[in-house]
């Protein structure tokens, strides 16, 4: 209270709106790193002792063009502060009037704070002179890891950008190139290279191309580096290329595979319908050929009943290879009736030894029934059993009439055995006369 009531009399003592204002901050340019607690100094000089002073403190926007943004303001009729919400707890204000002081304190600084810093005087009826004064606030921060990237590819005759950039960095981090062979020796770059913000570009390139790039990123705290190879390969050893071709050429002999054993199996098919076609014919040639006078007649033509002068055509030496060979067959069919009249005669010779054991059987002097003369039961299971024995018997004739049955085919079977065991020849036949008439023209 008693300085507030000396402030009102030294105010009392000065003329009011005459005077000019000097407002002044020591440092163009601060530099802090990111994290410190900071003061940005201020001080102003009025002419006399003002009546009303207000303070302000200001940050430049953060688009260009766009109205700064009032972060504090003090009043010093009321010795009151304001601060915005978006510094709150972070940002106050030493401020001594007759002394000339309104100090900017601020903790925890961040990158955000990498700004332009306003400090401004308003007093009432006293514009003239320096009201106020900047200074700006580097925030330092070391960069980040760059990235290195290729930009197109990297085959003869290309154009390829490598890019390089830090995340972040304050101030911003400026960009170097460095190159290396494939044996990691240091070499000239080409004159025709450019290296600027960080985009190294490289024209016409070949295989003395390929090789190491390092890039390294620095500010004034400390730097960063990152590399990247680059391979530089002919157009047709692409790797997409080749896998392409190869893909393709795959498939081409898969199609190639289907189709042969599409074909192969269509040619196996073919052979098998000709070898059963010949089959067909070969049992159709063997049939017995026809008799003298039917089919073809002898002047050549055709006849409605089908004659087949294929027997008269042939030779002698034909005819009887032809006779020998279905004597062959006869043979075969002659003998397989005989292995089957053998199985035959084995079953029928153990069907009369198991009929001779029966016959034994029922033969033997029958002691157990005497054993069983006093029992009621057995005279029923006996009459049963001649029941039995009776159809038996029945059975067993009827066997002999199926043996005599069979002793009778296996005669005429030896009587067909006798036909074809004769010799055959067909020079016996009579020859045919050439002038000999159709049976159409005999019944004419």
């Amino acid at each position: 209270m008693e300085r507030r009531m000396y402030t009102l009399t030294l105010l009392s003592l000065v003329l009011s709106g005459v005077g000019a204002v000097f407002v002044s901050i020591p440092q163009k340019v601060y530099e802090f790193a990111r994290g410190d607690n900071i003061t940005i100094p201020c001080t102003f000089k009025p002419k006399g002792l003002p009546k009303y002073v207000v303070i302000l403190w200001s940050v430049e926007a953060a688009v260009v063009g766009a109205k700064e943004i009032n972060i504090v303001t003090y009043y010093s009729d009321f010795d009151t502060t304001d601060i915005k919400a978006l510094y709150e707890g972070r940002l106050s204000l030493d401020v001594d009037v007759l002394a000339g002081k309104a100090d900017l304190k601020l903790s925890n600084i961040k990158l955000e704070d990498n700004k332009l810093f306003e400090c401004r005087l308003l007093i009432p009826l006293d514009d003239e002179g320096t009201p106020a004064a900047t200074t700006r606030l580097v925030v330092l921060v070391a960069p980040s890891t760059p990235i290195c990237k290729m930009q197109g590819k990297a085959e003869y005759g290309k154009n390829v950008n490598l890019t390089c950039l830090s995340g972040e960095g304050s101030p911003t981090p400026t960009y170097t190139w460095q190159s290396q062979d494939v044996r990691s020796m240091p070499r000239v770059r080409d004159p025709r290279t450019t290296d600027k913000g960080g985009i190294l570009s490289l024209y016409n390139i070949s295989k003395d191309t390929s090789g190491y790039y390092i890039c390294t990123s620095t500010n004034k705290i400390r730097s960063a580096t990152c590399n990247i190879t680059l391979k530089v390969m002919p157009p047709s050893m692409n790797i997409g290329s080749t896998a392409g071709i190869i893909g393709g050429v795959v498939a081409l002999l898969i199609v190639l595979i289907i189709v042969i054993y599409c074909c192969c199996c269509r040619k196996k098919k073919k052979k098998e319908e000709e070898y059963a076609m010949g089959d067909r014919e070969e049992e159709y040639s063997d049939k017995e050929p026809a008799r003298n006078g039917d089919g073809r007649r002898p002047d050549g033509n055709e006849d409605p009943q089908g004659y087949d002068d294929s027997s008269v055509r042939r030779s002698p030496v034909e005819r009887n290879d032809r006779n020998e060979e279905r004597s062959e067959r006869d043979y075969d069919r002659r003998k397989d009736n005989e292995d089957g009249r053998s199985d035959y005669n084995d079953r029928r010779s153990d069907y009369d030894d198991r009929r001779s054991d029966y016959d034994d059987r029922r033969d033997r002097p029958s002691d157990r029934n005497e054993r069983y003369d006093d029992d009621p039961h057995y005279e029923d299971r006996r009459d049963r059993r001649s029941d039995v024995d009776d159809r038996y018997d029945d059975r067993r004739d009827r066997g002999s009439d199926v043996d005599d049955r069979y002793d009778d085919r296996r005669d005429r079977g030896s009587d067909v055995d006798d036909r074809y065991d004769e010799p055959y020849d067909d020079r016996d036949r009579p020859p045919v006369p050439a002038n000999k008439p159709t049976r159409r023209q005999n019944d004419e």
